[in-house]
């Protein structure tokens, strides 16, 4: 079976999500994490961790909702990071890409991963534009997590690696300008690695530019096979078992 670290399976994305979820578990998807990334998508998450049995869930405010960033929903976080199913901080992080507060953007990053700290929970972490900066603040965090959608260079992903943290690939990894996360997932060694789709963005060839869904990963599965000349059943597995051993077997298959 298969997991989905990253994704965004929302209303605001998705019409027939009841579709969507059947897809995943008849290509053999058995979990998917779904990330909140402000407070509406945060209590949309709590929704669909108790509808769906194959999906969990992340909290997390995102630095594009810096408007979110107060007291109260910082409490929410924390309120609910216990919940059933409720599987890591997240989705947390730094974006440079754009112009942007970069002081209260760390402020915020900073204040979400003490709240993993406490609880004792992973993070799933964003990073673009900025891969430095999120590795020394992660460096003084003292928590484990996924990098998501890993867009760093090969000597930065084993630094990260020492930290306790996963490198999540994606629908990125099969486009043919991918020079340098190709070149990760070959020097990374597999139990580094996990899997995400982060749907509805970022589909995979064959399918760039339509909709993302989390059955895609099997897509994404297949073409780390490729590039590290491995077999379907052996990166399953592995990648699997690493996602299961990150969130401490709360992820049931």
């Amino acid at each position: 079976m298969l997991v989905d670290t990253h994704c965004h399976v929302f209303h605001e994305y998705y019409e027939d999500i009841d579709d969507i979820i059947k897809r995943a578990r008849d290509n053999g998807v058995g979990a998917i994490i779904v990330n909140g990334y402000n407070m509406k998508s945060n209590r949309e998450v709590l929704e669909l961790v108790d509808k769906y049995d194959i999906v969990y869930g992340a909290l997390g405010i995102q630095l594009e909702e810096l408007d979110d960033f107060n007291d109260d929903n910082l409490e929410f976080i924390s309120r609910h990071i216990n919940d059933k199913k409720i599987v890591a901080v997240g989705e947390i992080g730094l974006d440079y890409h754009y112009e942007c507060d970069r002081d209260k953007q760390k402020e915020l990053f900073k204040r979400q991963l003490e709240i993993a700290r406490k609880y004792n929970k992973p993070v799933i972490v964003h990073s673009r534009d900025c891969i430095q900066e999120t590795y020394d603040i992660l460096k003084e965090s003292s928590v484990i997590g996924i990098l998501h959608c890993y867009s760093g260079s090969v000597d930065m992903a084993f630094k990260f690696i020492k930290l306790g943290f996963f490198l999540g690939i994606g629908g990125i990894a099969t486009f043919k300008n991918a020079r340098k996360i190709v070149e990760v997932i070959k020097d990374v060694p597999l139990e580094y690695i996990v899997l995400e789709t982060d749907c509805p963005y970022l589909a995979p060839e064959p399918y760039r530019g339509k909709r993302n869904e989390p059955f895609y990963i099997t897509v994404i599965l297949q073409k780390i096979c490729e590039i590290k000349g491995l077999d379907y059943k052996e990166v399953e597995a592995v990648t699997t078992n690493s996602v299961i051993r990150l969130f401490d077997k709360k992820i049931k298959l």
